[in-house]
């Protein structure tokens, strides 16, 4: 699976605000100039990252986001399924008219995979990453 631009993009946010959060509120645009991130698009993956609840905002003119949770307790794949989706890829193979061994065993393989992915991803948190 290749994980999208907005994931990058995320992941940097969320990193740069963890690391910034001593200075408490902080300007989406901030976090646009410094990874050179066009700040409309990011504006968008932050919208996501405060539905979950890995972010929050405030609004207003002293506005901005900072982390809803601490580092300890956010891992890489809640970051990447609140950007991605969830993280459970299928080969489409299970309406293949013609199922046999092969299909099966192939899917087997891929879901056996995807499952170790996952569980990789959920081992890893924010704070081992900044």
């Amino acid at each position: 699976m290749k994980l999208g631009r907005t994931t990058g993009y995320g992941l940097l946010a969320v990193a740069y605000i963890a690391q910034n959060k001593d200075q408490g509120i902080i300007l989406s645009r901030d976090v646009a100039k410094k990874y050179n991130i066009p700040w409309e698009h990011l504006q968008g993956v932050m919208r996501r990252l405060v539905r979950a609840r890995i972010l929050q905002s405030k609004r207003g003119p002293r506005g901005g986001f900072s982390m809803a949770r601490p580092a300890t307790k956010i891992t890489m794949l809640e970051i990447i399924e609140a950007l991605e989706g969830v993280f459970d890829v299928s080969l489409g193979l299970e309406e293949c008219p013609s199922r046999n061994k092969f299909t099966v065993k192939t899917e087997q393989a891929y879901a056996k995979a995807v499952a170790r992915s996952r569980a990789a991803l959920k081992k890893v948190k924010l704070s081992d990453l900044i």
